[in-house]
């Protein structure tokens, strides 16, 4: 509990020690916010007294940010049914018309609404007809980055990777990154941490990997545990490897299991993190994606 001492020195400025009054508004330091200044010449007087504080406080706050168990994947959930993409990526599609990622079941059942109809195939989210040829959905595509589509952005430069045109990955990787696109974050991580196209920084590439793994994506978080494990930093690739598993992210799970038999991680965190993958990959499944996937398996 803050004591009456405690509470008085948090309304009056770390610099100067003038309380808070009327016409004197605080503001909380912007990195820390453990303490208060009235103005920006009293919170550079002391910053030098104060960095230390800071800096420790800073790290504290991305840990419990970084270390939150995402509420979902950074695919989030079907547009059509609700029910959570799966982080596989060969069980959703992405349409050219829309930009939107539409899973396997929906467009099963769009398909073969449109069979029974006799009418051409539309897409089940925008209703616009579907590409009719690469060109066509090339084209489509070519519309939605111009119009400064986040997915269509994204796309381009994983494009740009693809061809080793890795200038260009750079430039629209990091703008979709700059614009909160997790899978942006992890693909210049690759890049940097890899040395995929650029020289390698590990700094910046633990840096995009917890954007990304803060926004829910599992791979980026599974190797911010091989780095962390490569650092002798233990608990935190357990923890990030914890987190993944409990997304539905197999090569984490493999982890655990190994570690277990290293004698690194416990029983119980690792049967919680079996459990917490079976309920992900469960929380994927639907009626309508099973029957897809018979169907496909069936061809």
């Amino acid at each position: 509990m803050m004591s009456a001492v405690d509470d008085e020195a948090d309304m009056c400025c770390a610099a100067c020690g003038i309380k808070q009054l009327d016409n004197i508004k605080l503001k909380n330091c912007t990195a820390c916010h453990l303490v208060k200044y009235c103005s920006v010449a009293c919170q550079k007087n002391h910053r030098k007294q104060h960095k230390k504080e800071c800096k420790k406080r800073m790290a504290e706050l991305r840990d419990e940010l970084l270390f939150k168990q995402p509420e979902s994947s950074h695919f989030g959930d079907c547009p059509i049914c609700f029910v959570p993409l799966s982080i596989d990526i060969n069980k959703s599609a992405l349409s050219s018309c829309c930009g939107v990622f539409i899973c396997d079941g929906c467009s099963y059942a769009n398909q073969m609404k449109d069979a029974r109809s006799k009418r051409d195939p539309v897409c089940p989210f925008c209703r616009q007809p579907y590409a009719s040829s690469n060109a066509e959905a090339e084209r489509n595509a070519m519309k939605l980055f111009k119009a400064g589509n986040l997915t269509a952005i994204r796309q381009k430069g994983c494009e740009a990777k693809i061809v080793h045109d890795y200038g260009r990955a750079m430039e629209l990787l990091t703008k979709a990154a700059n614009m909160g696109d997790a899978v942006a974050h992890c693909e210049l991580a690759n890049m940097y941490g890899f040395g995929g196209g650029v020289e390698k920084d590990t700094k910046k590439a633990v840096y995009h990997w917890e954007e990304a793994a803060i926004r829910g994506n599992p791979e980026a978080r599974f190797n911010l545990g091989v780095n962390a494990a490569q650092n002798s930093k233990f608990d935190r690739a357990v923890k990030h490897w914890i987190i993944a598993a409990s997304q539905g992210y197999d090569l984490a799970l493999e982890k655990l299991k190994e570690w277990y038999h290293m004698g690194t991680v416990r029983k119980e965190d690792l049967t919680s993190a079996l459990r917490a993958h079976q309920a992900a990959i469960d929380s994927t499944k639907s009626p309508q994606r099973e029957e897809a996937a018979t169907a496909d398996r069936s061809c």
